[in-house]
């Protein structure tokens, strides 16, 4: 369990660290400033992806039924929360550009990715 976790938690901080520096290098590049700090979009989604991973490993020992459920339980709670915390971006009068849309779903669905693929190869395993 502890090795596992270690293992993930080593793959989604390499993860959010390339995504982070290569998101940002575009975003200087073609200088464009966003709405909202794009290291604390990643670093979210980083925390949320380990609570969820760690939840999930905890919870599979003693209800393996359903940790399916708990997953998916866990998603919404962590579109909820993230909504909640960028709310002022998302929902701004102006709207979002196409450079701070893709600076937002990029590594929410970079994130998703891997929690689903460390989550499902842990429940294929038990």
């Amino acid at each position: 369990m502890i090795k596992r976790i270690i293992i993930f938690t080593i793959v989604v901080a390499a993860l959010a660290a390339l995504g982070f520096f290569v998101n940002n290098y575009f975003i200087e590049k073609n200088t464009v400033s966003l709405s909202f700090s794009l290291l604390s979009v990643y670093v979210f989604n980083l925390i949320a992806s380990l609570v969820t991973y760690i939840a999930v490993e905890i919870v599979i020992n003693y209800l393996p039924n359903e940790t399916g459920y708990l997953y998916l339980g866990l998603m919404l709670v962590k579109f909820g929360v993230f909504i909640l915390l960028y709310q002022d971006s998302i929902f701004s009068e102006t709207g979002l550009t196409k450079p701070e849309k893709v600076s937002i779903l990029l590594p929410i669905l970079t994130f998703l990715l891997v929690e689903a693929i460390g989550v499902s190869k842990l429940l294929n395993n038990r």
